[in-house]
């Protein structure tokens, strides 16, 4: 089965028609997109867009063979006009299934959203699965799924993560599925950025007009199993954690910094961090991590963050008291961090760790301050040598500096 991209952006495309944006300043030639439309075996259209027929062409196709056209969008009529010779577009309701003479079946799928889904399998078996913009499967904890898994997923993985996660946890979606992200807007700049914010969550973005041969082994994006993000306060690093495991179902938050009850900022805080995440993910407050890290075929961790955690240790061996340090304390930190590092070596579940970067601003007036701040470089060092991903965020932009860098 033949899958043509005529298109990969948004419905406004991208850039967006006068839109003074950054993003769209910048996506121009390669990096422009015309609205998502997709021609399956020259025999299937799913959407149809302005220029459909003129982008067919520059990828060497024509919609000549077109015998049906299937609109995902929530409208009920075409949203342009239909080019002479092609079938009337229709959106089917959800649930129905549709049987080509060319021998593909199609099933419209049900989405959380405005829309419809469309699930096809060749006549040779292989199966893809096409999602409207803004759209998840939905019914899918009641079996509205059927068993088995995808070749190719098409889907708006930057503006729907948790649909991916969805398909996931239902085994839709394995390690060789072929992810491959549409309805591309402005929410991400293109080019680097927009291939490592893909790769984080096993996708990619291919070029208008690609044809992808469906069941074909494609190199799909590898999920670093380990990574590390640091950065100041206020940077974005905790943002930029959650968003590396949110296309992943039942992932498990580790708070360290406590409650702190009485502490009203500290519970704004807190509550803030938690709207944010899906509400498939568990939160657990602790700072005993090696367990945790030690737990084989476990869902993904996401421990936010180090430096609390190290703080935690510090009080717990008096470093904050010069004889007790001396006496012992400086080696049984040394000693925590030893073990931590170890078992983030160890680690067979996905771990995303977050951490403060201090050692860049003003040198501490106080011995203590002076003390932690030794520490925690010498902990993010520990930690980061065991990563295959190691980022630091800088103002809400990311530096990669270890690992892939798009």
């Amino acid at each position: 089965m033949e899958v043509t991209l005529l298109g990969t952006g948004a419905p406004a495309g991208l850039p967006r028609p006068d839109c003074p944006c950054a993003v769209c300043a910048t996506s121009l030639g390669a990096d422009a997109r015309a609205a998502t439309a997709v021609l399956v075996d020259g025999a299937l259209l799913l959407d149809l867009t302005p220029g459909a027929a003129f982008a067919a062409a520059r990828s060497g196709h024509s919609l000549g063979g077109v015998r049906q056209v299937l609109l995902s969008h929530p409208h009920d009529g075409p949203a342009v006009e239909v080019p002479a010779g092609l079938p009337q577009p229709v959106r089917a309701s959800d649930g129905r299934e549709l049987t080509q003479l060319t021998g593909h079946r199609v099933r419209a799928v049900a989405m959380d959203a405005p829309g419809t889904g469309y699930a096809v399998t060749g006549p040779e078996g292989q199966r893809l699965l096409y999602l409207p913009p803004g759209g998840a499967p939905a019914g899918l904890e009641e079996g509205g799924e059927p068993a088995g898994r995808y070749d190719l997923v098409l889907a708006d993985v930057v503006g729907r993560p948790d649909a991916l996660a969805k398909l996931r946890a239902v085994g839709a979606v394995g390690p060789t599925t072929d992810v491959v992200a549409v309805h591309l807007d402005h929410d991400v700049p293109p080019g680097p950025e927009a291939r490592r914010r893909l790769a984080a969550a096993g996708a990619r973005a291919v070029p208008d007009g690609s044809t992808l041969t469906v069941g074909v082994y494609e190199e799909v994006p590898d999920v670093p199993r380990r990574t590390l993000v640091l950065g100041g306060a206020r940077s974005g690093k905790s943002v930029e954690a959650e968003r590396r495991l949110e296309s992943f179902p039942d992932v498990l938050y580790v708070a360290t910094g406590g409650s702190r009850g009485g502490d009203g900022e500290w519970a704004a805080r807190v509550a803030a961090h938690r709207e944010r995440r899906p509400g498939s993910w568990r939160t657990v407050e602790t700072c005993d991590l090696v367990p945790l890290l030690a737990q084989d075929g476990a869902p993904p961790l996401l421990i936010d963050c180090l430096s609390l955690w190290l703080t935690d240790a510090m009080d717990s061996v008096g470093a904050w008291d010069d004889a007790v340090w001396a006496d012992g304390g400086e080696r049984e930190l040394r000693s925590r961090v030893t073990e931590l590092a170890g078992a983030v070596r160890q680690a067979r579940r996905p771990v995303v760790l977050v951490s403060n970067e201090v050692g860049s601003g003003i040198v501490p007036a106080t011995a203590s301050g002076r003390r932690y701040r030794d520490e925690l470089g010498r902990l993010n060092a520990a930690v980061a040598g065991e990563c295959e991903e190691v980022l630091l965020v800088v103002a809400g932009q990311v530096l990669v500096l270890r690992g892939p860098r798009g």
